[in-house]
C-alpha cells in the first residue's frame, strides 16, 4: 500500500449553499470508489478544512456516479453575499480535497501514475 493524493486519481468539484459548502469527489472506477468509501469519512474530511468548518460534515454516497458528496455547514462564514472571506463561495473546497492522501495498492496505483486523465492523453 502506498498513500496517494486524490488528485492523482479523482476529480472534485464544489459550491455554495448559503453558508453551507457541499464537495463531490468522483472516482474513476469502483475499485477506487470502494477505497474512497472506507477511507474518505465525514469527520477526516471536516478535519481536513480545520476551522474553516464550523458546523457539522456529512456524507452521502452516490455509487452509480462513483461519488461521495459532503455537505459542509458553517464553512462559508455567513455564505456569498455576507462572507468578506476569498473564497465566500466554497468553490476552492474542491481543489483543496484533492490534497488528501489515502491508502491504495501499489498495483492500483501504476494504473494512474499520470493523474486521472492520463490515458487519455492529459489535460491540455
Amino acid at each position: 500500500m502506498i498513500e496517494w493524493p486524490l488528485r492523482n486519481f479523482c476529480q472534485a468539484r464544489s459550491g455554495d449553499k448559503g453558508n453551507t459548502v457541499n464537495v463531490a469527489v468522483f472516482a474513476p472506477d469502483d475499485v477506487l470508489y470502494d477505497i474512497l468509501v472506507r477511507e474518505l469519512t465525514a469527520d477526516r474530511v471536516k478535519n481536513h478544512f480545520g476551522n474553516w468548518v464550523k458546523g457539522p460534515a456529512r456524507r452521502y454516497e452516490v455509487p452509480n456516479l462513483r461519488a461521495l458528496n459532503f455537505v459542509l455547514q458553517g464553512a462559508l462564514d455567513g455564505g456569498g453575499s455576507r462572507s468578506i472571506r476569498i473564497d465566500n463561495l466554497g468553490k476552492c473546497f474542491g481543489p483543496a480535497i484533492l490534497r488528501l492522501t489515502v491508502p491504495i495498492p501499489e498495483k492500483v496505483a501504476q494504473r494512474y501514475k499520470g493523474g486521472p486523465y492520463h490515458e487519455f492523453g492529459g489535460i491540455h
